[in-house]
């Protein structure tokens, strides 16, 4: 198969620092392996390091099946922000000028978000007759207007009207709707106005879970001992956006708790976000506290072989509560039990699986509380963690998951054919 996938945001493998590729950079190797020939466009700019890539549109090789394409845009520097919707307008007019110089591809994944992508991407596919499936990972643009107050959503659902517009767009052109969960598919389905058929498929985030090179993980290790990070101590880690969603105000309080008591916690909290500076500020003079700012694979590998827990420190908005992230599997991946302050989907998996617990959101005592118990009771901690690597195992495993998704699209593709 020829394949397109169109998505921005991840980490690429042409970046710096051997990157920790996500869905779609691992369905582009799992595709490749395959034989199948692969196009990734996709933005110049790094969202996660708010940086350009490079100065222009560029094309870039990642291995002998896989081309990538950056378009480039204005970049952003806060994710809620006019700037970051003028540059995915930008991305989406270039795929838009661009596509035509490219051999029409059998298929044709894109990611929502963004909007204007996946606008283009169907409107492309009506034109030319190429099955389109939409693989919804976030309630764009639901989840804006749930982070202004409550007083002010009808005005902001006025606002990104235009937006509503091309989601129901999109959802209902759509060959096929990929979803994380049942929720998310369902939400798809809503927008698109129909039931589910037979191409609409649930496809959760699968996580790779193979050890980097030796010597880097040796190097990630001594880092992590410089910077006071000890396995002697009850080291909770987490990796990710530190941002508008994010809970952390609970866990530093719930640190400082525990600070006051006999046993040894360490919160671990890697990743950049606008809301990272004052969460430093908030956790000034408190030792059990560090943010090391954004980590690499080999770092993130490391630190979850001395941690004893993963934290997902969210707020319970449906974006979050629906979903499944990447966090979670991550932490399943190593065996490590998940504490959690969210409910919904997450609250039913560990609770059904028995790898993790659930706190209160905004209830630093609630957490402290359910630390202390994961510290006094070694036995279930272990329990958890088998019960945790099991529930990967089983599910998440990114050779399987997106296997199948591969698969899924070639049927997709023949179905479209006949």
């Amino acid at each position: 198969m020829r394949v397109w996938l169109i998505t921005v945001g991840e980490p690429l493998p042409i970046d710096d620092d051997n990157p920790r590729l996500l869905r779609t950079g691992i369905l582009s190797d799992v595709l490749a392996r395959r034989g199948d020939e692969v196009l990734w466009w996709t933005s110049a700019f790094d969202h996660v390091r708010k940086r350009h890539r490079c100065p222009t549109d560029a094309e870039r090789e990642a291995g002998a099946r896989c081309r990538i394409r950056l378009l480039h845009g204005r970049g952003y520097d806060r994710n809620v922000s006019v700037a970051r919707y003028l540059d995915h307008r930008e991305v989406a007019r270039k795929f838009r000028e661009r596509q035509g110089s490219e051999p029409r591809p059998d298929v044709i994944v894109c990611s929502l978000p963004t909007v204007e992508l996946c606008v283009e991407a169907v409107r492309y596919g009506e034109r030319n007759r190429v099955p389109v499936a939409v693989d919804i990972r976030d309630l764009w643009p639901d989840l804006i207007a749930e982070i202004v107050p409550p007083w002010g959503r009808s005005t902001m659902k006025l606002l990104l009207s235009p937006l509503f517009r091309d989601v129901r767009e999109v959802c209902s052109k759509a060959t096929a709707l990929f979803g994380l969960t049942p929720e998310f598919l369902d939400w798809g389905l809503g927008y698109a106005g129909r039931e589910k058929s037979g191409l609409d498929r649930v496809f959760p985030m699968g996580y790779v879970a193979h050890a980097p090179p030796r010597e880097e993980v040796e190097e990630a290790s001594k880092r992590w001992e410089a910077a006071g990070v000890s396995a002697e101590d009850f080291n909770l880690c987490y990796f990710g956006a530190i941002g508008r969603q994010s809970d952390f105000g609970t866990v530093i309080d719930a640190a400082r708790i525990l600070s006051r008591g006999p046993r040894r916690f360490r919160f671990v909290l890697c990743g950049n976000g606008e809301k990272l500076d004052h969460y430093r500020k908030y956790a000034a003079g408190c030792p059990g506290i560090l943010f090391p700012g954004w980590v690499n694979r080999a770092e993130i590998y490391s630190l979850m072989r001395i941690s004893s827990a993963g934290l997902v420190a969210f707020l319970n908005k449906k974006n979050y509560t629906w979903n499944l992230p990447n966090k979670p599997i991550e932490y399943l991946s190593a065996g490590l039990p998940v504490v959690s302050s969210l409910t919904g989907v997450l609250q039913r998996l560990l609770s059904g699986n028995r790898c993790g617990v659930t706190y209160e959101e905004g209830n630093p005592e609630s957490l402290a509380e359910a630390l202390v118990r994961l510290y006094d009771d070694r036995n279930e901690l272990r329990r958890m963690a088998g019960n945790a690597k099991d529930l990967y195992d089983r599910s998440f495993q990114a050779e399987r998951v997106y296997g199948e998704m591969a698969g899924h699209l070639q049927r997709m593709t023949e179905e479209w054919r006949r």
